[in-house]
């Protein structure tokens, strides 16, 4: 138990410095909230003065007291205080409710701020070992876990421990034997919330969990529909997805019902106690010790007692899910970052090209991928990566741009150890073209322009009619400005292939990545983007991973790996004449072109 408070603590502690900049808010909230109690709890004792004088006047009347009357002065008198104390009341609670939705939602929208700016600063490696649903459902589902029970409880825990401290109060000051029996309420009910909230927690936790498990699977059923569909799997992807429901389903179920134990459990302690108190009472009246007035208003105070209880009880589902979700944001808040070797703004100089691979060896944990890589690629020169898959051909260029760093071994680019460069100068080097085209939701002209956010319209122009793509755009309805949807289902493939190398022409970099850049365009297509593409790659660095061999002849250099080592390199006709492992390559693709021709 002392484990899981300071595991509490420790996350309010995290939570704290996104409320501070709005602490005048909550304190007014928390303010408001103290005049709405103090009004909650003064009501019932002076409504008690109601009956009490109703009580006593007719008891007056009955023994045929000289003079007896109802005094209705008094009575409007007391209602007039009822009233003033009602519309304090309401007033408070506006007031509070405003400044405490005001700060809440301020704070976790400084939040989500804080979660996507975290996001950006993540290493891909990250990303490769947590799905995409899952952190999804960290940036969506978990905030907004937090942010409700933040904006509900808050005020009613506040709410809460001053009701029962008043209401105690004015207990006691009743009658002390009734108030020590109410009393016995609030450690029963702490029994019965610490026994089911220990035994609910991890339950909670595991529901936040299987929620971030169910985003990640249905964004992959959902991303790969087509698929699904092709190979006819639906069967497999409804079995994979009820299995995850199952999941959740049984983990919410215990949760929910495990936490809705507490309201029914408490009001029967509540029920009991105002049993034997209502006994005790009657006695107390009949001996004279005890008002009428003040019986009523001491049940009513057992009933704000019970209140507490109770909507804690109600929220303790919410508060558990919000400390799971708030424990899941922080472990991503906490996850360590790409460090900076070098302030931006630094680079060496005019950027050549010139990139040298000196004694590279890299591994995926205990997995190697690159052994002892050594090449030197000049300016200007063309440099194509074939080889098997898995031999290392994408992550020597995750390499290059410093999504990993090398194990051994290091990367110069113009002389200068690329760990000694700020990312983001040593990527401004760079243009990429994937094979996993990637556009936005928003016009052809914006996601051209994405690569130089500075273009001129005419250079954007020009960018396109170099891809070849320019033609294809003015054949739309809306030209420049149509509106790409955002699956990007609207125009095909190879079109949105051909856009992003717009994009990158446009980015006008000194070295070109290419992988596998023109493999969802159809032949027509890939001659006419290859002329394109030499004219791009003229003057530049170039490195092209591909596996259609024929679009790689005219290349400088051309590495071919195997098992993360340099098996042959050299140009296209001594890589030929040696007859190696390239030629089988080569003649394997030639041989089965032919067959199918």
């Amino acid at each position: 138990m002392h484990k899981k408070i300071k595991e509490i603590g420790r996350m309010l502690g995290k939570l704290k410095p996104f409320l501070a900049p709005y602490a005048l808010q909550l304190f007014v909230s928390v303010f408001m909230i103290v005049i709405s109690i103090g009004a909650i709890t003064a009501a019932p004792r002076i409504e008690g003065m109601i009956t009490s004088r109703l009580a006593a006047d007719l008891a007056d009347m009955a023994s045929g007291a000289e003079g007896a009357r109802i005094h209705f002065e008094v009575i409007r008198n007391i209602l007039l205080v009822l009233l003033a104390i009602y519309l304090a009341k309401t007033v408070s609670q506006i007031v509070g409710s405003f400044c405490l939705t005001n700060s809440i939602q301020n704070a976790m929208h400084d939040l989500r701020n804080e979660v996507q700016n975290k996001i950006r600063r993540l290493p891909v490696r990250y990303f490769d070992t947590n799905s995409f649903g899952d952190v999804l459902s960290r940036v969506t589902n978990d905030v907004e876990a937090v942010s409700n029970a933040l904006q509900q409880s808050f005020s009613q825990v506040i709410s809460g421990i001053l009701t029962l401290i008043l209401a105690l109060w004015m207990m006691f000051s009743i009658n002390k034997l009734m108030a020590c029996i109410a009393f016995l309420i609030i450690p029963v009910g702490a029994l019965i919330t610490r026994g089911i909230v220990r035994i609910s927690q991890s339950q909670f936790k595991a529901q936040q969990d299987s929620l971030g498990d169910m985003n990640g699977a249905i964004t992959e059923l959902y991303t790969g529909y087509n698929e699904i569909l092709l190979f006819g799997q639906q069967e497999q992807s409804r079995e994979q997805f009820e299995a995850v429901n199952d999941s959740l389903q049984k983990h919410a179920f215990k949760a929910q019902f495990l936490s809705s134990l507490m309201s029914p459990l408490i009001s029967l302690t509540t029920y009991l106690s105002i049993g034997v108190i209502a006994v005790i009472g009657c006695f107390a009246i009949l001996a004279g010790t005890l008002s009428v007035g003040n019986l009523q208003a001491f049940i009513r105070y057992i009933w704000q007692v019970n209140d507490p209880l109770t909507q804690v009880s109600q929220l303790s589902a919410q508060i558990q899910a919000a400390f799971a979700g708030m424990k899941r944001i922080f472990e991503i808040l906490d996850e360590s970052e790409e460090t900076e070797s070098a302030p931006a703004g630094l680079l060496p100089g005019p950027a050549k090209g010139e990139v040298t691979f000196e004694h590279v060896s890299f591994s995926y944990g205990d997995t190697p991928v690159i052994r002892d890589f050594n090449v030197t690629v000049k300016s200007g020169q063309m440099v194509a990566i074939v080889g098997p898959t898995g031999a290392g051909k994408t992550t020597l260029i995750n390499l290059l741009l410093r999504f990993y760093d090398v194990n051994g071994g290091r990367i110069l680019v113009d002389g200068v150890d690329i760990r000694d460069m700020n990312r983001e100068d040593l990527r401004s080097m760079f243009g990429m073209v994937l094979q996993d085209t990637w556009l936005f939701s928003g016009t052809i002209f914006d996601n051209i322009r994405y690569g130089n956010l500075s273009a001129r319209k005419d250079e954007v122009i020009d960018a396109a009619k170099m891809a070849n793509v320019h033609h294809f755009i003015r054949t739309l309805p809306q030209g420049y400005n149509m509106v790409i949807n955002e699956e990007g289902s609207n125009i095909s493939q190879g079109e949105k292939q051909l856009l992003t190398i717009a994009r990158a022409i446009l980015k006008n970099p000194q070295i070109m990545i290419l992988d596998e850049a023109t493999s969802s365009v159809d032949t027509r297509l890939e001659k006419m983007l290859q002329s394109a593409m030499n004219k791009v790659l003229k003057g530049r660095t170039s490195f092209v991973i591909a596996h259609r061999l024929s679009t790689i002849k005219n290349a400088d250099l051309i590495l071919v790996l195997r098992d993360g080592d340099i098996a042959e390199m050299g140009n296209h006709e001594s890589l030929m004449a040696q007859n190696g492992f390239y030629s089988q390559l080569y003649n394997s693709q030639f041989a089965w072109g032919a067959e199918e021709v």
